[in-house]
């Protein structure tokens, strides 16, 4: 029973912790643009420019 007395007030300050990181992200813009990242890693790399002959 003792160990409530530890672990809620632990749980409660993770929750709490929990919330306001997800406030702070959103309120950052962090979920703003949902689609793009998805397809970024389909498109093709910058290919590299031919050297000029001398």
């Amino acid at each position: 029973m003792s160990v409530l007395y530890i672990a809620l007030p632990i749980a409660i300050l993770l929750a709490l912790a929990a919330v306001i990181g997800f406030v702070w992200t959103v309120s950052r813009g962090q979920y703003d643009d949902l689609e793009t990242p998805a397809y970024r890693i389909l498109e093709d790399d910058q290919k590299p420019k031919p050297k000029e002959e001398r």
